[in-house]
């Protein structure tokens, strides 16, 4: 399951993670090459494993979407950190590894005993990675309240800048931003915290709210509504048009800017509006989106498709792009050639499933082609406890028995 290639080889990570956030942190590390070790409860294991959709794994029981697509290329490790016995085992393994990394309620970890700044302050060179709702400072109103992403984006601002008049706000139109995005910050606190580490010698606890990378996210929500004086109705500038049109068999993005306007006027056959002095004056072209350029845009691209369309507008400098679903994602000659879904073999048979590659090419370093796979619950226990700690097999086998780590034959 470990890589010892990649530019992050060498670099091993001992995760308490949980559903996505930080799962597809040290998924995307261990991509990288970085060895990931992920520690789960010995009954049930990571939440992720029940969500839905489910399979049937090598060993019987089921496995959920959740776990499958942010878990490759780790190893399990079944760990009661309930118990006296597994907080030990941890406070053991903890030496031999370069990062911890947590994503469960803040002051989580320190009731169990295995508080962060302890643990650094145990280890100077230990770098401890932690991803929250709202971070580890208790001065936070918000600091005790559970989050998943649609909260920190709904608090960020995406929900309420694009929600319609006299309707409730949507949440959930960007996928999983606020896990995926949050993921991206924490690999790059880590990453700076190991450079750090390089020329002082010393670890650090990096601390990444999803809230706090929401806002960075909806940057413009607070910036617009600042530098305009509280008006927050004017979506993509006063002198673009950006929108959806739907062509022969779907619908396409267009986004242009105020020089684009004659390229786009000439194209869908109304070059009158070029001159016309009523289309020159501020904001004119975008006033009339719907009355006038949606139904000459949508009556061009009614004869084409919704990819033909974007390449002849993209052909004029005019940016576009179909709106896909999974199936257009799927076919993507872009998206095969990139190695942006990457195919991961079913243990019940069925057709291999999607999981998104890793979107960073570098160019000093081969593409990982080790084949996918999920760790089963505990499936390292024994093989990481023996070769770091060099616990013999009978003593294994009685923290089994006690119920703190994960029986051999599982």
């Amino acid at each position: 399951m470990t890589s010892t290639d990649g530019p992050l080889a060498g670099i091993r990570i001992l995760a308490v993670e949980q559903v996505v956030a930080m799962p597809y942190a040290t998924q995307l590390l261990a991509r990288l090459g970085a060895d990931v070790v992920k520690i789960e409860n010995p009954v049930g294991g990571d939440s992720g494993r029940w969500s839905q959709p489910t399979i049937r794994d090598d060993d019987g029981s089921r496995v959920g979407a959740a776990y499958i697509r942010s878990n490759l290329h780790k190893r399990s490790v079944g760990l009661d950190l309930k118990s006296e016995a597994g907080r030990q085992l941890f406070l053991d393994l903890a030496p031999h590894f370069d990062v911890v990394a947590d994503n469960l309620r803040p002051g989580t970890m320190a009731r169990l005993g295995l508080d962060p700044d302890k643990l650094v302050e145990q280890n100077p060179r230990l770098i401890y990675v932690s991803i929250s709702g709202f971070g580890s400072d208790p001065g936070s109103p918000y600091y005790s309240w559970p989050a998943y992403a649609p909260t920190a984006e709904a608090m960020a601002g995406f929900a309420e800048s694009v929600r319609q008049p006299g309707q409730p706000p949507r949440i959930g139109g960007a996928g999983a931003l606020g896990d995926i995005g949050t993921s991206l910050f924490a690999c790059i606190g880590l990453l700076a915290a190991l450079r750090e580490r390089d020329r002082t010698g010393r670890g650090q606890h990096v601390d990444v709210a999803m809230f706090d990378a929401m806002v960075a996210m909806a940057d413009a929500v607070p910036f617009m509504w600042s530098i305009s004086g509280g008006d927050t109705s004017g979506r993509g500038g006063p002198t673009s048009i950006a929108g959806a049109f739907q062509a022969r068999d779907g619908y396409f993005i267009l986004f242009a800017r105020e020089p684009q306007f004659p390229v786009l006027a000439r194209l869908i056959g109304h070059e009158e509006w070029i001159d016309d002095p009523d289309w020159g004056a501020p904001g004119a072209w975008k006033e009339r989106t719907e009355s006038h350029i949606r139904p000459a845009v949508e009556a061009w691209a009614a004869e084409r498709t919704k990819l033909e369309a974007c390449h002849e507008l993209c052909g004029l400098g005019i940016a576009s792009g179909p709106s896909n679903g999974a199936s257009d994602i799927a076919a993507d000659p872009h998206v095969r050639l990139h190695d942006m879904l990457v195919e991961v073999a079913r243990p019940d048979g069925g057709s291999p499933m999607l999981v998104v590659g890793n979107p960073i090419k570098l160019s000093g370093a081969s593409a990982d082609r080790r084949a996918p796979r999920w760790p089963m619950l505990g499936q390292h226990t024994y093989e990481v406890l023996r070769s770091e700690l060099g616990i013999p097999a009978a003593d294994l086998d009685d923290l089994a028995s006690r119920g703190v780590i994960t029986p051999l034959s599982q």
